[in-house]
């Protein structure tokens, strides 16, 4: 299973480090002055919540760190109040990735078999793919808004870098 563990953190690591690199690389006129869902930081940010919110197993106590809220769980889509700067969304990231590794590092075999708690419908295995999938979907989509304003996005990233 660690070698498992250690094939799962590189691939998840990298897309992680992926939305770090589409974050940082974002200059001010791409990063969106208004609360919008189309908004290069309210994407950033709805992926880092879900991260933070899947990576932590069950909603059950779940709570973001501030300045974040639970509106992103709000099924009326309700947005954020004011627009998050670039500083707090990567303290937000190393946040998320902070837990992910602790999370993928304490995976067993039995854990990974059983029903997660979100979806009832996967394992939690499957949520961590899944979740890997939704920080890479939209790492992809703004590296998109970069090429398309500016004409240069990040590199594709591998494998992460620890």
């Amino acid at each position: 299973m660690d070698n498992w563990k250690s094939i799962i953190w590189q691939q998840f690591g990298a897309a992680i480090e992926s939305l770090e690199n589409a974050i940082n690389a974002c200059p001010a006129k791409v990063w969106g002055d208004k609360p919008g869902s189309h908004e290069f930081w309210y994407l950033a940010y709805h992926t880092l919540f879900f991260l933070d919110y899947y990576m932590s197993g069950t909603d059950q106590g779940f709570v973001p760190p501030e300045p974040f809220t639970l509106s992103e769980l709000d099924p009326s889509g309700v947005l954020p109040d004011r627009v998050y700067t670039k500083e707090e969304l990567l303290k937000y990231l190393e946040h998320g990735r902070n837990k992910s590794r602790k999370v993928i590092d304490s995976l067993t075999e039995e854990i990974a078999h059983q029903p997660c708690g979100f979806k009832k419908d996967l394992t939690v295995a499957e949520l961590y793919l899944y979740t890997m999938r939704h920080v890479q979907h939209h790492a992809a989509q703004l590296n998109l808004l970069l090429r398309q304003q500016t004409d240069s996005a990040p590199r594709w990233v591998i494998r992460v870098k620890s």
